[in-house]
């Protein structure tokens, strides 16, 4: 194998990214912020793409967080308009390129129309069995783990659960990324734009996963930058607290 080829018996089953840095590129170059979010939706597309031909069985996208709330109405209403945008677009190569759409968050409060287009995109994807493409929507971590902890106190109180049979399994189930089963926790997190922190992206999750962060922007990232923090995570010795190399 190459140098600058990626080994795909060794390409992480999960990643996940941060997109940060649309409203950077777009202020660079003196247009209003929206278009930084046009051009990053169109790089879902190819990272997209470029992640399935990998073998990453979950890519997990962070596209709303529930701090994002808080931006310009005007952004905000432009963010909900997305995935009818993009879905209309791609659901057709997503199909193509067996890649099924899945969602965590909390769904309920987005706008209506951006939630019926959410629940056509996983509609008609349900039959692909390739990559999971999985869009973190008005989703928190914090909020995330307070409603499985308070599900989980519910079941103790109903006399569902034995509060000692309440370890690291049972509060992984309850979250957003059960479905998931062993591959709920990515093993290698990236995220764009120079920031170094996770802003509430699946704190639980991350434990133990590789941190990669590029000064790249979003918008510019392409898949050549993908496949290099493949390669880079592939250089690292996941040992999970151990003393021996994995």
């Amino acid at each position: 194998m190459e140098m600058n080829e990626v080994d795909r018996e060794r390409v992480p089953k999960h990643v996940a990214i941060i997109m940060d840095g649309n409203g950077r590129w777009a202020q660079r170059r003196h247009l209003p912020r929206i278009a930084g979010h046009k051009r990053g939706m169109n790089v879902v597309e190819d990272i997209t793409v470029a992640a399935s031909d990998l073998g990453v069985r979950v890519l997990t996208l962070y596209a709303f967080s529930t701090e994002n709330w808080k931006r310009p109405t005007t952004e905000v209403k432009y963010l909900m308009s997305l995935p009818s945008l993009f879905f209309n677009k791609f659901v057709p190569n997503l199909i193509a390129n067996n890649v099924q759409v899945r969602t965590i968050g909390d769904s309920s409060q987005l706008p209506v129309e951006t939630q019926r287009a959410v629940e056509r995109a996983q509609q008609d994807t349900a039959a692909c069995d390739g990559m999971i493409l999985n869009f973190a929507l008005n989703y928190g971590s914090r909020a995330e783990i307070t409603t499985a902890a308070q599900r989980i106190a519910t079941e103790v109180q109903a006399g569902d659960l034995d509060p000692t049979a309440i370890d690291e399994q049972v509060l992984s189930e309850h979250l957003h990324t059960a479905f998931l089963g062993n591959e709920a926790d990515p093993e290698l997190l990236i995220r764009t734009s120079g920031e170094e922190r996770l802003s509430n992206f699946l704190l639980w999750q991350l434990a133990y996963s590789e941190l990669a962060f590029t000064d790249k922007l979003w918008p510019d990232f392409t898949p050549a930058d993908f496949r290099a923090e493949i390669m880079a995570f592939q250089q690292r010795h996941r040992r999970f607290g151990g003393l021996n190399n994995k």
